[in-house]
């Protein structure tokens, strides 16, 4: 081990055991690693100045406590009995300490769910789990060495290509355990942070809290042995309430004292393969698939210069007529696009 390792061994090992030694870590430090408590407090300042950890009073009285940067990963064997709950607890909890309730609420919804989706379907031995938090938002990345969530989805839900997937990912209730899980964990997650990635096998599919719609990469990013990572982002003044994002997507429905997830947007900008138009009607059974799990889906026509008589007549007025109970909204639209879709209404 050198000393670049060795040094961030030591700095590691103050994070973890300020809380624990908040009078002591000087000597405690300095007893594991068999140097000078003037070598560990160097190690300190620099943490204090980088804003890992903070410091009050003087002299014998001086007490350390962690700072508002906080940063922590692991590398956690995929084996039976893995509990996505205990390694929040064991292992991340303290990163959100003093953060404001309905932040902490979101990073846990977002950390159980995609860990959960590990575990129980990427086929791999391992996930990376990482999380930073600065002065101004929290980042967390869960990566494992699995078969690749696109590929899987294709596979198993006998989906065209690996882009077919990640446009039935956009709309929800895309599962390929439909006994054990809804589907709705990445669709909801993808909500409420302010950024969300999804990164396997040379593709990525982003959905950023400004933008109205998602995006859908070419990616050039390689890591090695890597299945899938997820990136999740989230500022830590955001006001933003898990019921706020359930409430937007689903229906109360009064009779039965329930709730149900029952709306979806759909980027018709996902459904574009390299240059070509949407013109045909084989295009748009595409775009269609799963609709009929949704009772408002909302078609969103943003950056789509034109399409063609057959594509827009294949779902406003073929689709719409065998699906009475399901409403079709079209937004965004161009005069070009707008036309056609209005002939195919009727209008």
């Amino acid at each position: 081990m050198n000393n670049k390792e060795k040094g961030i061994r030591i700095r590691t090992q103050i994070i973890r055991d300020v809380v624990h030694h908040p009078n002591d870590i000087s000597s405690h430090i300095a007893n594991i690693f068999n140097i000078t408590p003037q070598a560990v407090y160097n190690h300190i300042k620099r943490l204090e100045k980088e804003g890992y950890i903070t410091s009050t009073g003087r002299g014998k009285g001086k007490r350390y406590t962690l700072g508002v940067v906080r940063e922590y990963g692991i590398k956690v064997p995929l084996s039976e009995g893995l509990s996505e709950d205990v390694v929040w607890r064991n292992s991340f909890a303290f990163i959100f300490e003093g953060l404001e309730e309905n932040i902490i609420d979101i990073c846990h919804y977002g950390f159980t769910e995609m860990v959960n989706n590990v575990i129980d379907h990427s086929g791999g031995e391992n996930v990376h789990l990482h999380i930073y938090r600065n002065k101004e938002k929290v980042t967390m990345f869960v990566m494992d060495d699995g078969e690749g969530i696109f590929k899987r989805i294709k596979r198993l839900c006998s989906l065209e290509d690996e882009r077919h997937a990640i446009m039935e990912l956009s709309k929800g209730k895309l599962t390929t355990d439909p006994e054990n899980h809804t589907g709705e964990g990445i669709f909801f997650t993808s909500r409420m942070f302010d950024e969300f990635e999804i990164e396997s096998k040379g593709l990525n599919y982003s959905h950023y809290d400004q933008n109205k719609f998602d995006f859908l990469f070419d990616s050039e990013l390689e890591v090695e042995e890597m299945g899938t990572m997820v990136v999740m982002v989230i500022d830590i003044t955001s006001k933003r309430l898990i019921r706020d994002v359930f409430d937007a997507y689903t229906e109360d429905l009064k009779d039965e004292g329930t709730s149900q997830f029952n709306k979806t947007v759909i980027p018709v900008k996902l459904a574009i393969y390299g240059n070509e138009k949407l013109v045909s009607r084989s295009q748009a059974k595409r775009l269609l698939t799963r609709v009929e799990k949704f009772k408002h889906v909302i078609f969103d026509f943003e950056d789509i210069s034109t399409v063609g008589q057959a594509f827009a007549d294949e779902i406003f007025r073929v689709y719409a007529n065998k699906n009475n109970d399901i409403v079709l909204i079209p937004l965004n639209m161009n005069e070009d696009v707008n036309r056609m879709v209005q002939r195919a209404l009727g209008n």
